[in-house]
């Protein structure tokens, strides 16, 4: 059997609220573990009314508590918007209290400034050797 995975973004569909969205995320993950989907990843975006995937980890924990067997993880943790340190303690506290279910992608988001951190460019040099 080929194994499949799930993307979720925890969107917010007109008419609902933060919390709705987080519940069907939910809803969604434990149905996904039923029909036997192998993985549950969730998108990091920040600024975005309509998507309540912005704490990443947080909500990972929340579906990881929900399920049972399904691995749970970030589609993509964008490192330049984080401190690395606070992403591996969170990541490896998740991987502690849910043993074998929780994967961590990684990413460096150089489009995602705002005006905010480093300069792409120095976000390349500044992460250049690590690994995951």
């Amino acid at each position: 059997m080929i194994p499949f995975s799930v993307l979720d973004l925890a969107p917010v569909p007109d008419g609902s609220s933060v919390a709705d969205a987080l519940q069907n995320t939910l809803d969604l993950a434990r149905h996904a573990e039923s029909w036997g989907y192998r993985r549950f990843w969730l998108a990091e975006h920040h600024n975005m009314a309509g998507i309540a995937s912005a704490a990443t980890s947080v909500l990972i924990g929340q579906v990881a508590a929900a399920t049972k067997t399904i691995r749970v993880g970030a589609g993509g943790v964008m490192l330049p918007n984080h401190a690395p340190l606070i992403i591996a303690e969170q990541f490896g506290t998740l991987a502690t209290l849910y043993p074998d279910r929780i994967d961590l992608g990684l990413g460096r988001a150089p489009g995602h400034r705002h005006g905010h951190g480093p300069r792409p460019a120095a976000g390349a040099r500044r992460w250049r050797g690590f690994s995951a």
